[in-house]
């Protein structure tokens, strides 16, 4: 199973009431929040919704295992870190955690305690356009495996 992931680029001033509810549904209340969803219509529809708003795309497991083990949270601002995860789930650590969500095989959200928003850095060498589509060379919008770059860069 896909897993997308969506990072903020632009803040609320001048939002549509419709696409701020969105974006809020999304748990994106903020610049550089990550969140991980999965591939479905329903989400899609809600990520081309918010496009003029965020960057969104295909996350792969270099990048997944980098957000979980640099930017994971539990509840009260605790790191995600290997003992947590052998002890709370069926995998030994991070990195077999992050290629069984991307198989489908578990949810993000059945980890007991993990905050489903990332909170990261704005990126290294900062953003190109944060008003343009990424097509026409700018940050915004659908960005297929090149989000994993962006997510890199911010982790």
């Amino acid at each position: 199973m896909v897993k997308l992931a969506a990072v903020r680029i632009r803040g609320s001033v001048g939002v549509r009431r419709d696409v701020g509810e969105t974006l809020r549904m999304l748990g994106l209340t903020r610049v550089n929040h990550c969140v991980v969803v999965d591939d479905d219509p329903s989400h899609v529809g809600m990520l081309r919704k918010a496009k003029d708003f965020i960057a969104w795309g295909e996350i792969g497991q270099g990048a997944l295992e980098a957000l979980l083990r640099k930017r994971g949270r539990l509840a009260g601002d605790v790191r995600l870190s290997d003992e947590y995860i052998k002890s709370n789930t069926p995998f030994a650590s991070v990195a077999e955690l992050s290629k069984a969500v991307l198989a489908g095989d578990f949810k993000l959200a059945a980890l007991p305690g993990i905050k489903k928003v990332f909170r990261l850095h704005p990126p290294r060498k900062g953003y190109k356009a944060t008003k343009r589509p990424f097509r026409d060379l700018g940050d915004l919008g659908y960005r297929g495996e090149k989000i994993n770059e962006l997510i890199l860069r911010m982790v």
